[in-house]
């Protein structure tokens, strides 16, 4: 609670003063920060926020991209014909797999040379160029399209098997003047040979006019062959379902995939725009409250979050016959509030939660075993810390590795301002940012599933600032 007085020379005074409220069977005790309550130390306490920041480390960062090409005479022709317009390139998926970070440069625009590439890791540079994967051979020329080659990949999933999943758009100039030059495909490679598996191309009736397939999940069941990826139309609402082993694909729908008009205005950066953008966040976790393995959904245009048995999507009997007895299935689970759109999504293996919140340049994490409340939901950046605010700048991708100690990444970009204003490349543009999940739980994180208060107690740091209403 601040307190402002003035004192007789007429300076005005400002007082805060900060609680430790505890509940005991039912009684609400206020404490001083000086107290210790049932083996807690309230004043250890308030600097948390900091804490969980100083986990977060930058691990690359670029004021622009590059390409690692052959030779140096083959990366300047590329910029004499246009192939290679440096300024035109934004990388946009993260994902990491043992000493590799895997970056997708969707072709946005013209002059991107390739839209799936690797960096190494750890870091051997802080900008390195982008290393085309598998090979540059395996980029198409959007000019010359050959669609058994990449051609806008937006982003990926690797899974328990190593094997790394993309979705293909086929999409060209997609804010521009949208230019769909090949169907939209999902390939898959061997991440020990770099081999290709397999490349599927979403049939036709699964394709509506102006669809987006930009988002990627897999699960895979007791064999590597049981493996389904479910990937997100986020301009036509809706799921496409891929079975490995029937290598088939069927389309879901369901009305809660729409975004909401009032969550399609964003401010961001002094750009006013509208993202009319559906289904698009997902994770898949165990439900403990359910006893069932589901996903987790949102819109990109919504402050709600969904959920949805996988035994549903992967039953394809269902969704070839009526789909209409399943909507019930798909439910709201809670909302984030106001300015909370979130892009991507993923889940630890011990069920925590870490999203994105794009409009308020944050990171928020959920322990799934808890209601999905206010009050069960983190942010884990202090708005009103300047260096906060500049550190992550439109998250707008995330991804939990599957290494044994689990580490979450973040992708950076300023998206909004490369779409509808000009980039200042005198200054740093993108991150890749990496924290320690175990780490980020610290003892007293109400994302931790492990933090269990004792005596039957509920405690909580609340700071009442004059303005805030509770």
């Amino acid at each position: 609670m601040k307190l402002i007085l003035m004192n007789s020379a007429g300076i005005i005074l400002t007082l805060q003063f900060l609680f430790f409220i505890s509940i005991i069977n039912g009684t609400h005790i206020v404490h001083s920060v000086s107290e210790r309550f049932d083996g807690y130390a309230p004043h250890d306490l308030i600097p948390e926020t900091f804490k969980r920041e100083s986990q977060f480390e930058i691990i690359n960062e670029w004021k622009y991209l590059d390409f690692e090409y052959l030779t140096f005479v083959e990366r300047q022709q590329a910029i004499l014909n246009g192939d290679f317009v440096p300024k035109n390139n934004l990388p946009l998926g993260i994902d990491v797999y043992r000493d590799r970070l895997f970056i997708t440069t969707p072709r946005w625009k013209d002059g991107v040379p390739a839209s799936l590439g690797t960096i190494p890791y750890p870091a051997i540079e802080t900008s390195p160029a982008i290393r085309p994967y598998p090979t540059w051979m395996d980029h198409g020329d959007p000019k010359k399209p050959d669609c058994s080659k990449l051609i806008s990949v937006y982003r990926t999933a690797i899974d328990k098997c190593d094997r790394l999943w993309l979705i293909d758009s086929g999409i060209v100039n997609a804010t521009v003047n949208l230019n769909q030059i090949c169907p939209p495909k999902i390939v898959v490679y061997d991440l020990k040979t770099d081999k290709l598996i397999n490349r599927y191309i979403l049939p036709e009736s699964q394709v509506k006019q102006d669809s987006l397939h930009s988002n990627i999940v897999v699960d895979v069941g007791n064999t590597c062959d049981e493996a389904h990826a479910i990937v997100s139309d986020v301009w036509r609402f809706g799921l496409v379902v891929y079975s490995l082993s029937k290598n088939n694909s069927w389309r879901v729908t369901n009305y809660n995939f729409s975004p909401e008009p009032f969550a399609s205005d964003f401010n961001i950066y002094g750009l006013n725009f509208q993202w009319l953008d559906g289904v698009f966040g997902m994770s898949i976790s165990y439900d403990k409250n359910t006893n069932q393995r589901v996903l987790y959904f949102h819109p990109m245009a919504s402050f709600k979050e969904f959920m949805v048995p996988m035994e549903l999507l992967t039953n394809e009997f269902i969704w070839q016959t009526s789909s209409q007895e399943t909507a019930k299935y798909f439910v709201s689970i809670g909302d984030r509030g106001y300015k909370s759109q979130s892009s991507t999504s993923g889940i630890t293996r011990d069920g925590v939660m870490f999203y994105t919140q794009v409009h308020r340049d944050n990171i928020g994490c959920w322990d799934t075993a808890k209601p999905y409340t206010r009050a069960n939901l983190m942010l884990l950046f202090n708005q009103s810390d300047e260096a906060s605010n500049t550190l992550i700048q439109f998250p707008n991708d995330l991804k939990v590795d599957n290494e044994e100690q689990q580490s979450v990444w973040i992708m950076s970009n300023r998206l909004p301002i490369f779409l509808y204003s000009s980039l200042d490349y005198s200054d740093v543009n993108f991150r890749i940012l990496r924290a320690n999940v175990n780490k980020i739980m610290y003892e007293n994180n109400k994302c931790n599933p492990f933090n269990k208060n004792s005596n039957n107690t509920k405690s909580a740091i609340v700071i009442i600032e004059e303005g805030q209403c509770y």
